[in-house]
């Protein structure tokens, strides 16, 4: 999330003007294997794993940036798979585009396939109303051990 100030130019400097403060929208970031986990440990990311050679990854590009620019509270990124193999090789990617939604670190959807705009948009909504604390309980209790004896 990446948050600007109107700047206030005084005789005696430069400061913020107070109670001013909008938001940027964020174009697509590259994510490689260096930073992608500390981009996508918090907030809500999405990553569009692709190819330049591969079509259907060139016609789900523009629908990701253009949808990137709507949503200044989530980080869109985009995972070049030739570059990447070693990152594309441990989420398991075998076709793409993979289009992937991390909130909070854990990961709600991961799935091959260019998303018509309003499937993305729809996508995004439904993993903003998750209650992550629920989430989370729910993988607590499928990582328990199953009980013994019967």
């Amino acid at each position: 999330m990446l948050e600007t100030h109107r700047m206030l130019y005084t005789p005696v400097g430069i400061g913020a003007v107070p109670g001013e403060t909008r938001r940027l929208a964020m174009a697509t970031v590259e994510l490689t294997a260096e930073n992608f986990d500390e981009t996508t440990g918090e907030g809500l990311v999405l990553v569009d794993f692709w190819a330049a050679w591969c079509g259907p990854c060139r016609v789900f590009g523009p629908v990701f940036e253009r949808t990137s620019g709507r949503y200044a509270d989530a980080v869109f990124g985009k995972v070049d798979t030739e570059a990447q193999p070693d990152l594309a090789g441990a989420f398991g990617i075998s076709s793409i585009p993979t289009l992937m939604v991390i909130r909070d670190g854990v990961i709600l959807y991961a799935e091959p396939g260019a998303l018509p705009e309003a499937a993305l948009e729809q996508l995004i909504a439904k993993a903003r109303e998750l209650d992550m604390d629920e989430v989370r309980a729910q993988i607590a209790k499928l990582s328990e051990p199953a009980p013994s004896g019967a």
